[in-house]
């Protein structure tokens, strides 16, 4: 490419046949959006209905098996070795505080990818979109209306996904790779947030505005909303999984985030920016989402492993009752993003138009529930953006210093040559 809490308010590939060791089966990590065979199947699309909570969390149920496995109890001084045969992603007995051995090599890949992909915003130069932001003529008022709803809606996504992260699956998930991997996706959120911090400042835009439009921005209120719904029950400071009601409430909390919230709700975001990028307008804002959507593949693709994995490790979890939740789940997903974009272009833009954002979205909700092992959901589905991936090809990327294309990698393995 070439471009120059308070939260509470808002709470209202099949799995590998070995679950032993085997990787589940997942996208490369570069997520572009090119139709794959496993959503090619024809199914006739179901009616959508709201999803509510798990009955059987509120009913009494047995005290779980595990008694949480954080990492924080008293050592066992006569405990044997950790062997790989030990590891499980959810209510496993063995110390967590023990990497080696590794049984999901695909953990430990992700994570090494998310530091060789590592970056700040503050590398990359915004005098340009200063420059247009600041000129009367420089964008329409339908463009600076998009841009800030856009910038509106991943400020503070990005610190929602933290949250999840830190206070709920890192807590849950009893595998030392996979939690490594975490503390990296952890840290990208914040570089994340860094981004819209710095794009809010370098732009001169009223932060109070900017930040505040997930409560005050109806269409954005309302996914944050839904995605909270899905992790009230891991709120409560005394929930650990070990019951399959339990387990199966920690499933749909991996999907609402990784699946739905990373997986659907950030594309229609994506596609605008870099709208905008192509046209040789905000190219620094452009650039930033850019690396954004790199790291959002990679940690789209990890939620995909975990959940199979998951499902692998223990069958009895993903019921007919659950697929149909999971399942309305997505199209509930594709629906308040379709929203999001009417709300945020009414008459079209850039080229694009609010009808050609929902197809695109049903587009890829097709790729999403093909990766968890779901039949399409919406079977005549199309992708009317090719280019997204040409954008969406990682192993090319803007070096920061320069202006021709090169591989990026870290700044201590950065190719000046």
């Amino acid at each position: 490419m070439n471009w120059n809490d308070p939260l509470a308010t808002l709470r209202p590939a099949m799995p590998p046949k070995d679950a032993a060791q085997a990787a589940p089966t997942a996208p490369a990590p570069t997520e572009d959006e090119r139709p794959r065979t496993e959503v090619d199947r024809a199914q006739t699309a179901t009616a959508p209905v709201r999803t509510a909570p798990d009955p059987a969390i509120r009913e009494p149920e047995p005290v779980p098996t595990v008694d949480g496995n954080t990492g924080l109890g008293s050592i066992d001084r006569d405990g044997g070795r950790v062997s790989v045969d030990d590891k499980a992603m959810i209510n496993a007995r063995a110390d967590v505080n023990q990497l080696l051995p590794l049984k999901y090599q695909w953990a430990w890949e992700k994570y090494l990818w998310g530091c060789n992909n590592h970056w700040m915003p503050t590398e990359v130069p915004m005098q340009a979109d200063i420059a247009l932001w600041r000129s009367p003529d420089g964008l329409t008022a339908e463009e600076r209306a998009m841009v800030k709803r856009n910038l509106g809606f991943f400020a503070t996504s990005e610190s929602l996904v933290a949250n999840n992260i830190v206070l709920a699956v890192y807590r849950q998930l009893t595998n030392p790779e996979c939690r490594q991997y975490l503390l990296r996706q952890a840290f990208e959120e914040a570089v994340h947030t860094h981004t819209f911090q710095y794009i809010c400042e370098s732009l001169g835009l009223d932060e109070g505005e900017i930040f505040n439009m997930y409560r005050e921005v109806p269409s954005i209120t309302d996914k944050a909303a839904w995605a909270l719904e899905h992790t009230r029950s891991l709120d409560d400071p005394e929930f650990r999984t070990g019951t399959p009601a339990r387990d199966r409430a920690f499933l749909k909390d991996l999907i609402a985030f990784y699946v739905v919230f990373e997986g659907i709700w950030f594309y229609t975001g994506f596609a605008q920016i870099l709208s905008l990028g192509r046209r040789n307008k905000m190219v620094g804002i452009a650039q930033q989402y850019q690396y954004i959507l790199r790291d959002e593949s990679i940690h789209l693709n990890f939620g995909v492993d975990v959940i199979n994995q998951i499902r692998a490790e223990n069958p009895h979890l993903w019921t007919d009752g659950l697929e149909r939740e999971v399942r309305a789940m997505l199209v509930e997903g594709c629906e308040l993003e379709a929203a999001y974009a009417r709300d945020t272009m009414p008459q079209g833009l850039l080229g694009l138009t609010a009808d050609l954002c929902e197809e695109y979205l049903r587009f890829i909700g097709n790729r999403r529930a093909g990766q968890i092992g779901l039949e399409p959901l919406f079977p005549a589905a199309t992708n009317p953006f090719p280019w997204m991936s040409e954008v969406i090809d990682l192993r090319k990327e803007k070096n920061f210093f320069e202006t021709r294309v090169t591989e990026y990698q870290t700044g201590g393995a950065l190719s000046w040559g």
